[in-house]
């Protein structure tokens, strides 16, 4: 929590990054303030998916001979936690398995 506190301020309440100055966050905000209910709803849809392509290219990264339903499963392995994962997919992803190595 230390230095999370080091890397944001609090302005009127609410965190603000280290490198953003009060002025730009205000203006942030009052736009923020300003959305209609839809556009930060979609917003809010628009970071989950960038949020979720990213994750995605990491486990390429990291299996780059995996098949796109391993990326799938893993990013649901990695989103869910294990033992959710189990109930929802069983055994379907299996770290044996060729493609899954690390290569």
């Amino acid at each position: 929590m230390e230095g999370m506190a080091k890397r944001a301020r609090v302005h009127n309440g609410e965190m603000r990054p280290a490198d953003t100055s009060p002025e730009a966050w205000e203006a942030l905000t009052a736009l923020q303030r300003r959305m209609p209910p839809a556009a930060k709803m979609q917003l809010a849809f628009e970071w989950s998916e960038i949020i979720r392509q990213f994750a995605e290219a990491g486990l390429r990264e990291r299996y780059p001979h995996a098949s796109e339903r391993e990326i799938f499963l893993r990013y649901a392995r990695q989103s869910l936690g294990g033992e959710l994962f189990g109930k929802v997919y069983g055994n379907e992803l299996s770290d044996d398995a060729p493609s899954c190595q690390n290569l």
